[in-house]
């Protein structure tokens, strides 16, 4: 299965990118091959002025058009998804995740953040054709504390809600597994 994620967090140290890659470890020897866009690392400028011809702005595009799975993530700021994320989906077709499964992950200071996910990100997936959205996973800071070593330490609750939302994705995974091997 090929999957792409979109971690739409400004800040390096980002709780919303940990909890992407810690999804796409919880798929780990289940996953095919997977491609990360970190789109406060894409050119600025060119995300700016809607410069779909700009390399690598074309190849972020590519890589959500050839996706199975696209994992969108991103914090939660003002009751909304971060503006980071709308100016590249802006930049996506009409129909980029049509046909496509979706997983939602945001994460926010505190729980009355939670339906931004419903209320703000689910609709413009779906005005680009996401019709199979799988279980969104939001997460609060208290949720995700800070490791001493680095990165972050997931509640039990948090990764119970994780590898349900990730669940519908496991036969799909084996279907997708099969198919390379007789290939």
């Amino acid at each position: 299965m090929h999957i792409t994620s979109l971690s739409a967090s400004p800040s390096e140290r980002s709780r919303s990118a940990w909890l992407t890659q810690f999804a796409l470890t919880r798929l780990e020897g289940r996953a095919g091959r997977h491609h990360d866009i970190l789109v406060r690392a894409l050119p600025a400028e060119a995300l700016l002025s809607a410069d779909v011809q700009d390399p690598a702005i074309a190849a972020a595009v590519q890589a959500v058009e050839a996706a199975e799975l696209v994992i969108v993530s991103t914090p939660i700021y003002k009751a909304a998804y971060s503006g980071l994320l709308k100016v590249f989906l802006d930049l996506l077709p009409p129909d980029a995740l049509r046909g496509k499964l979706v997983l939602p992950l945001a994460t926010g200071g505190s729980p009355a953040h939670f339906l931004a996910l419903d209320y703000a990100l689910k609709p413009v997936l779906s005005a680009l054709g996401a019709r199979h959205v799988l279980d969104s996973v939001f997460a609060t800071d208290a949720q995700l504390r800070r490791h001493e070593a680095g990165g972050y330490v997931p509640e039990p609750d948090l990764i119970a809600r994780l590898d349900r939302a990730l669940a519908p994705l496991t036969p799909r995974m084996r279907a997708s597994q099969e198919d390379t091997a007789t290939c």
